[in-house]
């Protein structure tokens, strides 16, 4: 019988992670002469092609090997770019320090998260919310607290996305169970309802036209089409989930970038508290993408239909699967929501809201069609008639500069690019430069660039 074993990370046989990956990707069958006894999970088997970041990432590297003197510039990946505050970062210090020290040490926290931030994430993010402190689950940050949820759903539910939509949402209900195959010809998985999310519906889903589900994924401000939704938008998702009993996951880790009066949290919403799960982050509040900081509200009110409440489900999942996030973040997030913190974090994403703009004058004087950019650190840019992996090829080969292609976020992306304002300064200034100059010498051959003023 052949067995699978697994080692830890401490084990000599994984010494290098690197190796034993790219050595898992290149395996000759024939050479190994065999293989274990375990079939391979069938819903992994349904994911289509890899997640879109890491191709990107591999396009990326592909274009170094072609072009090793160039200097690369990337507008892609939503990674902040300017440093944590230092008052920030001492904490995290003082903190790490301290645990040299029989006064200072610390091990096992609560796996919910340590109370004193618990406490200070309600009271400044949900005040007068009715939020409490006991509704707070910190951890390592929103993708992984997306993946808990889905333990939590289980395989039997349905579930509706935003059409463009962050992937993570689909890619993990295939990995649970709750899609079916995917179709190359509508680039839909089956069992998934997708919302057409576009500039004919003011990027808001047509819900008289939207089937019921189970599950509703919504992110506001939105990845990737920088969109938020408006007060009367989120009563009327809210007030479709009731009708449905539906539970809305909300995804509002961009809600610092909102600059008018646009609901920040679902909870601003009445009636919300008995439909929905909030999912928010540090990484781009506060520049910890690789701190790895965030937290879920799961409201005493949600409940199952027999009446049990949920948050007792995902209390369990948290003890289960997690042992709580690092207590080294978990300080410099007490940090950052210090009133200094708080001041410093603002001027740094001011600074992102500088380059949102600087891109935004640089893409709508070329004549393309841009939307979102207001409320969100992302750009979505329609090049009308192209393939979008196409037009980041394009793009990528002639002016260097690494963009995502909005077919990566579902069938509706198609034609887009999303471009991010999380850079330097100086290279958003001269991605914009070059940018002009591809643009402008090559004007004839893009049927997509159009003379008439471009509305945000």
């Amino acid at each position: 019988m052949v067995s699978l074993m697994f080692f830890s990370s401490a084990s000599p046989l994984c010494s290098s992670p690197s190796k034993i990956t790219k050595a898992s990707l290149d395996f000759d069958m024939k050479k190994l002469g065999g293989s274990t006894k375990l079939v391979r999970n069938v819903n992994l088997e349904k994911l289509k092609n890899n997640y879109l970041f890491p191709e990107i990432n591999r396009r990326e590297l592909e274009h170094i090997e072609k072009h090793p003197n160039v200097q690369l510039i990337s507008l892609g990946t939503g990674d902040t770019t300017k440093p944590i505050p230092e008052q920030i970062t001492s904490h995290m210090s003082n903190f790490a320090h301290g645990l040299s020290t029989v006064e200072g040490y610390r091990g096992y926290g609560l796996e919910q998260g340590n109370k004193t931030l618990r406490k200070a994430i309600a009271e400044t993010f949900y005040r007068d919310l009715h939020v409490n402190s006991n509704e707070v689950f910190v951890s390592d940050g929103a993708q992984s607290d997306i993946s808990r949820l889905q333990l939590l759903l289980g395989s039997n539910v349905t579930i509706a996305v935003q059409d463009p939509t962050f992937p993570a949402y689909i890619d993990s209900s295939v990995i649970m169970g709750q899609t079916g195959h995917f179709h190359e010809t509508t680039k839909k998985y089956q069992n998934v309802v997708y919302m057409p999310c576009g500039p004919k519906n003011s990027f808001f889903p047509d819900l008289a036209m939207t089937p019921r589900t189970d599950v509703i994924f919504f992110c506001s401000p939105n990845n990737p089409t920088g969109y938020v939704a408006s007060r009367k938008q989120l009563h009327q998702l809210v007030d479709f989930a009731k009708r449905n009993g539906s539970i809305i996951i909300f995804d509002s880790a961009y809600a610092a970038f909102i600059e008018d009066d646009s609901p920040r949290s679902i909870y601003e919403i009445p009636g919300a508290r008995e439909v929905a799960i909030e999912v928010s982050s540090f990484s781009k509040f506060a520049g910890f993408t690789g701190v790895r900081l965030g937290w879920t509200i799961i409201p005493d009110e949600l409940l199952y239909s027999n009446g049990f409440p949920i948050i007792n489900d995902f209390h369990r999942i948290v003890t289960t699967s997690f042992n709580g996030a690092s207590n080294i973040a978990q300080a410099g997030g007490l940090a950052c929501l210090s009133s200094g913190g708080l001041k410093e974090i603002r001027s740094v994403n001011n600074y992102y809201k500088e380059n949102r703009k600087i891109l935004m004058d640089t893409l709508v004087s070329l004549g393309l069609k841009v939307y979102g950019g207001v409320n969100a650190p992302y750009l979505w840019v329609h090049f009308k008639g192209s393939k979008s992996w196409d037009v980041f090829a394009e793009i990528l080969e002639n002016t260097h500069i690494i963009t995502v292609p909005g077919s990566g976020f579902g069938p509706g992306g198609e034609e887009y690019l999303r471009i991010s304002g999380f850079g330097r300064r100086d290279d958003i200034v001269e991605a914009s430069k070059r940018l002009q100059n591809f643009f402008n010498t090559r004007i004839k051959h893009f049927t997509y660039l159009s003379s008439s003023s471009n509305t945000n």
